[in-house]
């Protein structure tokens, strides 16, 4: 992992991309996942869901590249606060991380085990897909680590905003999109 580097007080652009763009998965994956069944049954419900099926996949693999561009590239920033905020911070983006590669995995499970046609052209069997006891078993470990997700990430966000409206220490401005060039501190 490359040292902390105190000349800084933003994350590389990469790591900023890679952050809100797993946010925006994320959202999208959520989203997507709740409106397949509006779809009749037919095409197009299979097209819903094979793009949530590919939605779901690059997300893992995106998930995978930001963690690996932060542990060898990506900059790495002094703690955001006292010993205990920086656990928690710490320790609330290992936990999603892996509830994202989990929920992915798991995803991919109920594929492997339903079967399915994505996008009309690419049939994956299943191996068991009668099985709808299993099945609904995934499906709602599926569904618990959606809300689980999403419940970690409104306390990522809600104390983000702490930071920035409360606390006032430039740790939301660390992940900013836009706003101040990422360059070195004065």
């Amino acid at each position: 992992m490359p040292p902390v580097n105190n000349n800084y007080t933003r994350f590389d652009g990469l790591t900023i991309l890679f952050h809100w763009l797993i946010a925006l998965l994320v959202i999208v994956q959520i989203i997507g996942a709740h409106a397949i069944d509006f779809f009749p049954k037919g095409d197009l419900r299979v097209d819903a869901r094979s793009v949530h099926i590919a939605g779901g996949a690059a997300l893992g693999a995106i998930v995978i590249l930001s963690i690996l561009w932060r542990r060898s590239f990506g900059r790495q920033l002094p703690p955001p606060g006292n010993k205990l905020v920086t656990f928690l911070a710490n320790a609330v983006q290992i936990l999603l991380n892996l509830l994202v590669l989990g929920q992915v995995a798991v995803g991919l499970s109920m594929v492997g085990i339903r079967g399915t046609n994505l996008f009309n052209v690419y049939p994956i069997p299943g191996y068991d897909p009668d099985n709808k006891a299993l099945l609904d078993q995934i499906f709602g470990v599926h569904a618990a680590i959606a809300w689980t997700i999403l419940g970690l990430a409104a306390f990522h966000a809600a104390a983000a905003l702490v930071h920035h409206y409360v606390w006032k220490d430039g740790v939301l401005d660390r992940i900013k999109i836009f706003g101040v060039k990422a360059t070195p501190a004065a």
